[in-house]
């Protein structure tokens, strides 16, 4: 497929899968007209790598750890180093606090709306 069907497909704009693909995170095969061509399993590859981005994993941490996915959405480590171990602990404390933060900012958002509500 072209590089605007996955897009659409992922709902990733085309400039982030060429930045994918520099990062070396996406490889799309080369027609003879120089037109990148992606195989139908890299629109899960995307979305992996979207939701480890959202999650806050630099892409320098995704690149490492891509080739131990073997299925959407699944992380194995057949042979992790203590430094990507301890790498990936750390990344997971400042996703924990992301989260943290995140929920104290919802909780005060509804306690804000149900306030002005029942003042209405």
């Amino acid at each position: 497929m072209r590089i605007g069907e996955l897009a659409r497909l992922t709902e990733t704009p085309t400039r982030s899968l060429r930045y994918y693909e520099d990062q070396g995170l996406i490889a799309p095969q080369r027609l003879a007209n120089g037109y990148r061509d992606y195989d139908d399993y890299l629109i899960d590859r995307v979305l992996q790598i979207r939701g480890l981005l959202d999650a806050g994993l630099p892409t320098r941490i995704i690149k490492q750890i891509l080739p131990c996915l073997d299925s959407p959405r699944t992380i194995h480590f057949a042979d992790a180093t203590p430094e990507m171990l301890a790498t990936l602990e750390r990344e997971r404390e400042q996703m924990t606090r992301r989260i943290q933060c995140l929920t104290r900012n919802r909780d005060a958002i509804d306690e804000y709306l149900a306030t002005v509500r029942s003042l209405a």
